[in-house]
């Protein structure tokens, strides 16, 4: 099982989305969590690492399982999802290659789309805080 800790960062009706280096997909800000981490502690870690960014405050907004996408088919994604105030802009780090904000359709109709992330949009969508 991996554990993550992801990001739900909304703008304009969007959900920030970012894509790896040497990656085709776009996933949320967010990773692993390392043994003995909590979700919070990783959340804190990997925005700094990822978008350049403090968190100010945040909110757990659930806990998603789905399939880890580009690990072994089968493999569970235990994702501990987050929305948060920001300190400053998000930016792509140097291990971040772009950094995107998508409605649900648009994330959607991409070639590769990560399955967690997937279900966070449908999730958002239902609250009424992302575009379909």
């Amino acid at each position: 099982m991996i554990r993550t800790a992801a990001l739900a960062h909304i703008r304009d009706r969007r959900l920030l989305q970012a894509r790896s280096v040497d990656k085709n997909v776009f996933y949320m800000a967010g990773g692993k969590i390392d043994p003995g981490e909590t979700p919070e502690a990783a959340l804190h870690r990997e925005v700094r690492e990822e978008l350049g960014v403090g968190i100010v405050s945040f909110d757990e907004l659930g806990v998603f399982r789905a399939e880890a996408y580009g690990h072994p088919p089968g493999t569970p994604l235990h994702m501990t999802c987050f929305t948060a105030e920001l300190d400053g802009e998000p930016r792509p780090t140097s291990e971040i290659a772009e950094l995107r904000y998508f409605t649900v359709r648009e994330y959607a109709e991409m070639n590769h789309v990560a399955p967690g992330s997937m279900m966070v949009f449908r999730r958002l969508h239902e609250l009424g805080v992302v575009d379909w």
